[in-house]
């Protein structure tokens, strides 16, 4: 069986040309991967409060070529709200209903409880905070935390910028109706 040269003309054009463009995706795509990886968080001290790190544009422009990322949430979550609920003097127990149970309970540092945060977003940026509440007597002696985000800027950040909320809305028709009146 012969195989006719136009075909083999067609192919020999082919074949280098998709073997170019697959090993350009390729060497893109393995960039992605090793420059596009956030720089390892540093330990977050707790005087530091919540810190986060940004991508840089070509970062973002890399990702393209990189997989899907989740958002990985690990550690328990405390808000500027929560913190100042916290008072020195409250026992153990009043200290878990406020914050939530503790993620690090030392057996050697048994008066020191941790609570550490870290969200991890697809698009490369991490946030990272941690809260030490230090016990004496059972009672609350003192507590790190520094500047943590309050619940709705947290919220902003998952979520992203509301667009529109109910209020806005909800203004704006009743300046709409309001410069409709009907008299009698």
């Amino acid at each position: 069986m012969r195989v006719d040269s136009a075909v083999l003309h067609r192919f020999s054009f082919r074949a280098p040309l998709v073997a170019t463009v697959a090993c350009a995706v390729v060497a893109l795509s393995g960039c992605s991967v090793f420059q596009g990886q956030p720089a390892p968080v540093v330990p977050v001290t707790a005087d530091a409060g919540a810190q986060t790190s940004t991508v840089t544009q070509l970062q973002k422009f890399l990702w393209v070529f990189s997989p899907y990322r989740p958002d990985i949430q690990q550690g328990n979550f405390v808000s500027q709200e929560m913190l100042s609920q916290l008072k020195v003097g409250q026992t153990r127990d009043q200290v878990k209903f406020i914050l939530g149970t503790p993620l690090l309970t030392d057996i050697f540092h048994g008066d020191r409880w941790d609570y550490p945060f870290y969200l991890a977003r697809g698009n490369g940026e991490l946030t990272s905070a941690r809260v030490t509440i230090y016990f004496k007597d059972n009672v609350v002696a003192k507590f790190d935390g520094g500047n943590l985000p309050t619940e709705k800027e947290y919220i902003a950040r998952i979520a992203g910028a509301p667009k529109k909320t109910e209020a806005a809305v909800q203004k704006k028709e009743e300046a709409g109706s309001a410069s409709i009146k009907i008299n009698k």
